[in-house]
C-alpha cells in the first residue's frame, strides 16, 4: 500500500515546543493537542482560544469540526469539566458529535488549564 505524502498543517501560530501543529495523510487529519494560554488566564478563555485554533487548523487542512472523529481534551482542574463542557456543546452546533475522551491531568505545558488533541477524516459531511 502506497501513501500519499504526509503534509503539515500549520496556520503559522506560534508553537511551544518542536512538533506539527497538525499532520494529514490522505483524508486522515490529526491535530497536535493545543492550548489557550495566549487567549487569557482563565478556562472560558483559554477553551475558546482552543476551539478557534481548532477550527483555524481544520480550514488549513481543507476541512471543519464537522469531520471530527475522536477529540480529547485534557484539564487541570475536574472542577472546570461543566464550564468545559458548555463551551465545547456551544462550538459544536449542530452536528454529530465526534467521540471523546476528557481527563484531568496535574500539569498542563505553558501552564495552560486545558489542551484539546483530535482528530478527523476529510469530507464525513458529504
Amino acid at each position: 500500500m502506497v501513501m500519499e505524502r504526509k503534509i503539515k498543517v500549520d496556520t503559522g501560530g506560534k508553537t511551544w515546543a518542536p512538533y506539527s501543529p497538525g499532520i494529514s495523510v490522505k483524508e486522515h487529519i490529526w491535530l497536535s493537542g493545543q492550548i489557550g494560554v495566549d487567549a487569557g488566564d482563565t478556562i472560558e478563555l483559554q477553551m475558546k482560544g482552543v476551539l478557534k485554533k481548532i477550527d483555524s487548523l481544520l480550514e488549513a487542512a481543507n476541512s471543519s469540526k464537522k469531520d471530527l472523529v475522536k477529540v480529547t481534551i485534557l484539564m487541570t482542574d475536574i472542577n472546570n469539566y461543566n464550564i468545559i463542557n458548555d463551551i465545547y456543546g456551544e462550538w459544536l452546533e449542530e452536528i454529530i458529535p465526534p467521540s471523546r475522551a476528557a481527563y484531568e491531568v496535574p500539569n498542563l505545558p505553558m501552564g495552560a488549564l486545558v489542551e484539546v488533541v483530535c482528530e478527523a477524516f476529510r469530507n464525513l459531511e458529504n
